[in-house]
């Protein structure tokens, strides 16, 4: 039976050590413990280094997803996973871009971009958060997701590489071009979402 103070669906209160090791939030932390060995590999730039880079962020690719996954699955969702998930995803994103354009993989003033549009949204969040109002994710924004992980994996990779393709042939893969270019798309549906979200939340505001 349920108690009065703890309404049905409700998620049940937890002790910050239960928070803390639970599941969801292991995954998170690793993920965060993935950045320095990801930045390390970069700053070597061998060919071996940078595929093992890639690698390593494709698996903390996929602890984002499966956290997330565990936590609604098992009823694990917790206020330090709220706050740890996205800033794992935004510290190891920058970290990345960071140090590619410092190894001149990739131009600053378009890491600068990538970068103010992260901040911005995450400020636009926290001051609907404070009044009370929810801003839904816009598919554009998945979209850019998507295309940003998949170009910094390419970004890491950076080296080109013969790939055998069933009706092409061998063909040489530039990654980092490749890297380059699906990041612009990236940005493409950055500046659409970060355009819904604030039209969201103006029209959330006009209606209050």
């Amino acid at each position: 039976m349920t108690s009065p103070e703890e309404p049905p669906g409700d998620p049940p209160k937890r002790t910050l050590r239960e928070e803390v090791t639970n599941l969801p939030n292991l995954l998170t932390f690793t993920r965060i413990a993935m950045i320095p060995p990801v930045m390390v590999l970069m700053l070597q730039g061998t060919r071996w280094a940078n595929v093992i880079a890639a690698l390593l962020f494709t698996l903390a690719a996929i602890t984002d997803w499966l956290d997330g996954y565990l936590a609604r699955k098992r009823n694990l969702v917790s206020v330090l996973g709220k706050l740890l998930d996205p800033l794992a995803d935004k510290l190891i994103v920058t970290a990345t871009l960071v140090i590619a354009a410092e190894l001149g993989r990739i131009p600053g003033w378009f890491v600068v971009l990538l970068l103010s549009r992260e901040l911005s949204i995450q400020a636009l969040r926290a001051i609907a958060s404070s009044e009370g109002l929810s801003i839904d994710v816009v598919s554009s924004g998945k979209f850019k997701t998507a295309f940003q992980l998949i170009g910094l994996v390419a970004l890491l990779l950076h080296e080109r590489f013969y790939i055998d393709f069933l009706f092409a042939g061998r063909v040489i893969v530039d990654f980092n071009a490749l890297g380059f270019w699906l990041l612009a798309l990236a940005m493409v549906f950055s500046l659409a979402s970060a355009g819904q979200y604030f039209g969201k939340f103006l029209g959330a505001i006009a209606k209050r």
